[in-house]
């Protein structure tokens, strides 16, 4: 009897990748799990990246460094951007990162002519629905705070670029990436670190995405965001948050009704500020 040959390893979809904020929490984890997609994996950010693994790239730089920028996407077939600022705070950092930096990488992608980005927004450009709301993508925004507005100034100008100039962007409003829910709001908002991938990869691979916008959320048994408007992409979240409830509902009380983070979907964020 003949044997039967090992299954060929599948053949990378792209070149060359770039990875923006490799060093940050969710860029750790793709990391590696990108490298399959592509020859090269190229991964950037301001902080200390290590040494390059096998088929790597990594470059340190500034996402309000133009020209840095402009380098950086030189040979890209694709970019999953996680980079930026990552949390509420004051607007002067968010502006350079997220917004000015934004700005900075779709000029970037048009001048090298890049044709798909993959862009980390948030659940924080909805933050202010209510927690008994159900919010869709098509639903008018409503920012939290400055982290918020950078995030959804992110997407219009991912809009602006596919409409002007063909450029696919899909925009992930991740909502709480982590190995496990930390609190009561988490169970409506956890995706987890395997959902986050097949989310990223479908977004790269997906034949047309145009400009798509999608909450990142596994399938939780409680939530507030429906994504039937992005099933185009074909991501289906297989882990859920809970398993995990007993124990989160047993470590934490439930809070007061009348806290701004059990009213409205931003949980924390709705009550930061001011910074001065």
């Amino acid at each position: 009897m003949t044997a039967t040959a090992p299954p060929a390893s599948p053949v990378p979809a792209f070149a060359r990748l770039l990875l923006t904020g490799a060093a940050g929490g969710l860029g750790r984890v793709l990391r590696p799990r990108l490298a399959r997609l592509c020859r090269a994996l190229r991964v950037s950010d301001v902080a200390d990246l290590g040494a390059a693994a096998a088929g790597e790239e990594v470059v340190r730089a500034r996402l309000e460094d133009a020209p840095a920028i402009l380098d950086l996407l030189a040979g890209v077939d694709a970019v999953v951007h996680l980079g930026g600022v990552s949390v509420e705070g004051p607007f002067e950092p968010i502006l350079q990162a997220n917004i000015v930096g934004m700005h900075n990488l779709y000029e970037a992608a048009r001048r090298h002519g890049v044709r798909r980005i993959v862009f980390a927004s948030s659940n924080h450009v909805t933050g202010f629905y209510r927690q008994d709301e159900v919010v869709s993508p098509r639903d008018p925004v409503r920012p939290d705070g400055h982290y918020g507005l950078s995030k959804a100034f992110g997407e219009n100008l991912a809009r602006f670029y596919f409409d002007r100039y063909g450029i696919e962007t899909v925009c992930l409003r991740i909502g709480s990436s982590f190995p496990e829910p930390k609190d009561r709001r988490m169970l409506a908002t956890f995706l987890s670190h395997d959902d986050l991938e097949r989310l990223v990869v479908a977004s790269l691979t997906a034949p047309i995405v145009g400009h798509t916008v999608v909450y990142g959320v596994s399938d939780n048994a409680r939530g507030w965001w429906d994504n039937t408007s992005a099933r185009h992409l074909g991501f289906r979240p297989l882990d859920s948050s809970e398993p995990f409830r007993a124990a989160v509902e047993a470590a934490q009380p439930a809070p007061a009704l009348d806290d701004p983070a059990a009213l409205f979907q931003g949980g924390g964020f709705v009550a930061r500020g001011p910074f001065d």
